[in-house]
């Protein structure tokens, strides 16, 4: 099956319900890739690679590139092609990183994979530099790419050390408002609908929606190249960045990442929303996305959930729990 029929069979972007903070997430890691990938962490069955998939067919047409549990460091940052070094030809074969390059690049299941492997996607995530060393010989590459992974939080949790060098974090939960629910389970019957008409070439009603979904995904595409166009763009004030400092104080949060994360992030949002400059409110969007997975409390037990209370905290420090 080419990659074509094959990305024709995931449900288009714009039809997703709910899960608004797993798709700000994604949004804001590909408008401003030093973030450091987003960590999707939540039981099965909520979304999580679906919500992936379908951002990755509206912004690159393709299925992300999906890293397997059982990678070996070869396999992720390159190495000699085996099949020819038995030839007696040295020839390079470039890492599912070098592939991922300009693209997503997708971990299911990231607590159950090698550590050290993860410090390096991290590393090059945070660099933008792959560097390979290899017989002696030293390889470096410029790469971006948008980086995904997702966890199971009753199945083991990453490292402190790891899970600090995400930079957003989106604590994925079924939805349980019936009403949305219900919307939820129309959309995929109505997918299904279509997925049906299309394999027997009946144009029917919801074959026309989903070439308007389709459309759609391309408008919102659109746009979000432009935010990542405009990001460098937009500034920060001194108070916005004291804000930023002094939420991850507030938080607890150990060493300057999170700072810089906040920032990064705050003003990706702002471009998102066509904003120039970055403002409270934009901080509060973010905070919870950077700070969840950097509490003390959150490092103790990785299912601990955030609260009304951590809410009322960003907006008493941010100064906007009056206008709430």
């Amino acid at each position: 099956m080419t990659q074509t029929a094959i990305t024709s069979k995931i449900l288009p972007y714009t039809w997703l319900v709910g899960q608004e903070q797993l798709k700000l997430a994604l949004e804001l890691a590909y408008i401003a890739p030093r973030i450091g990938g987003v960590l999707l962490s939540g039981q099965r069955g909520t979304g999580k690679s679906s919500a992936v998939r379908a951002f990755s067919v509206m912004m690159e047409k393709k299925l992300p590139v999906t890293l397997p549990i059982n990678a070996t460091e070869d396999r992720v940052i390159g190495g000699w092609a085996i099949d020819q070094l038995m030839k007696t030809e040295a020839v390079w074969q470039k890492g599912l990183i070098q592939e991922a390059s300009d693209k997503i690049l997708y971990i299911d299941e990231v607590n159950l994979l090698d550590d050290h492997v993860v410090n390096i996607i991290l590393d090059v995530t945070s660099t933008g530099v792959l560097v390979v060393q290899r017989e002696g010989q030293r390889k470096e590459e410029a790469v971006s790419f948008t980086l995904v992974s997702t966890m199971n939080p009753e199945e083991g949790g990453l490292r402190p050390q790891l899970l600090d060098r995400f930079g957003l974090m989106v604590a994925v939960k079924a939805q349980t408002e019936k009403e949305e629910r219900k919307q939820i389970l129309q959309t995929v019957m109505d997918w299904d609908k279509a997925l049906f008409d299309l394999s027997v070439g009946n144009a029917s009603e919801y074959t026309k929606k989903v070439e308007q979904a389709r459309n759609n995904d391309q408008r919102y595409k659109e746009e979000l190249k432009e935010a990542k166009n405009n990001f460098r763009d937009v500034t920060m004030s001194d108070e916005m960045i004291e804000f930023c400092v002094s939420l991850t104080e507030a938080f607890q949060a150990e060493g300057n990442r999170g700072d810089y994360i906040m920032a990064l992030a705050s003003r990706a949002y702002a471009a998102r929303e066509k904003e120039p400059t970055v403002k409270a409110q934009h901080i509060q969007k973010i905070a919870q996305l950077v700070l969840s997975h950097r509490r003390p409390e959150f490092l103790q037990s990785s299912q601990l959930p955030w609260t009304q209370s951590d809410h009322n905290k960003v907006k008493e420090v941010l100064k906007l729990a009056q206008k709430a």
